[in-house]
């Protein structure tokens, strides 16, 4: 009989634990989802302690701090959980040949390529956001080779916790009008499909460095919101369509800078693991409609 292995999902309460668990781990392999009050990863003490009692054969890293504006505020809270928190898990992997899977985000880099981003192109982060997250990438990336997996995503929603998705859908309902950022061009990722690569890298033991992964195609978010209106009219989450007007950077000062370009090139993660092209609106939608499934069960 094939023995069971356990992988470990650190902050269980974040919408990409919430995906990866209702979507079930691999044949063959356990998971274990911890939330922060069980698992503090910026607490080096306490990571070897729990690690060591439950003695995982992978850990996907889930758990960050993703408050991009108040990151510029806050930097030390930042890093505790972004870089700290990345080097404790990575040291522990690294003395016992455990694999990492750790997450990290679009805001690595400056936004000024002309092209989506390649995993190897060079990384400027903008804030302290992006700053603490590409520390932790970097101690992540010190596991010996084919330990650590670096996963790049951008734009992350899903029909849990807070997001884009859920906020513009709570705003297209209760307004007249909605102004969205409109010179800002990424692409949307759905925790579902980002959960979906995870799980099919672990099945395969496959998969080692860095990877990025969206949902395909670019968008801005005044693009995105106008999809998740037009989605969520046929979907009767929307009773009626408001004027989505567009807005500039400049005209929409926030604490952080946001890279104006943060599309990135998935064609790795396509090639390696076999995985359908799709795009950001067929995985939007699959969203859309979870949450339609919400509304009506209430």
């Amino acid at each position: 009989m094939a023995m069971t292995r356990t992988v470990l999902v650190t902050g269980a309460a974040s919408q990409l634990a919430q995906c990866l668990e209702l979507s079930d781990a691999p044949s063959g392999w356990q998971a274990v989802y911890l939330p922060r009050d069980e698992l503090d990863i910026g607490d080096g003490a306490q990571v070897k302690a729990v690690l060591d009692e439950i003695s995982p054969d992978c850990i996907i890293n889930t758990a960050a701090w993703t408050a991009v504006e108040r990151a510029e505020s806050e930097p030390a809270r930042a890093r505790r959980s972004n870089a700290t928190g990345a080097a404790n898990l990575a040291r522990w992997c690294g003395g016992r040949q455990a694999r990492l899977i750790h997450v990290s985000t679009d805001f690595v880099f400056d936004g000024k390529s002309p092209k989506p981003y390649a995993p190897g192109d060079a990384t400027a982060p903008l804030g302290a956001y992006g700053a603490s997250k590409l520390a932790g990438e970097r101690e992540v990336a010190k596991l010996p080779p084919g330990q650590g997996v670096i996963l790049r995503t951008s734009w992350l929603y899903s029909e849990f916790g807070h997001n884009f998705v859920k906020t513009m859908l709570g705003l297209l309902a209760e307004r007249d009008e909605v102004a969205v950022v409109s010179d800002q061009t990424g692409c949307p990722t759905s925790a579902h499909s980002l959960a979906g690569l995870m799980w099919r890298m672990l099945s395969r033991q496959a998969g080692a460095g860095l990877y990025h992964w969206n949902d395909g195609g670019e968008t801005s978010w005044y693009g995105f919101a106008r999809e998740i209106q037009r989605q969520g009219l046929a979907a009767g989450l929307l009773r009626k369509e408001i004027r989505v007007r567009p807005l500039a950077t400049a005209d929409y000062p926030t604490a952080a800078r946001r890279p104006a370009y943060s599309a990135m090139d998935r064609g790795r993660a396509l090639r390696e693991f076999d995985l359908p092209e799709g795009d950001w609106r067929e995985a939007l939608n699959g969203v859309i409609r979870a949450i339609a499934r919400q509304e009506a069960a209430r």
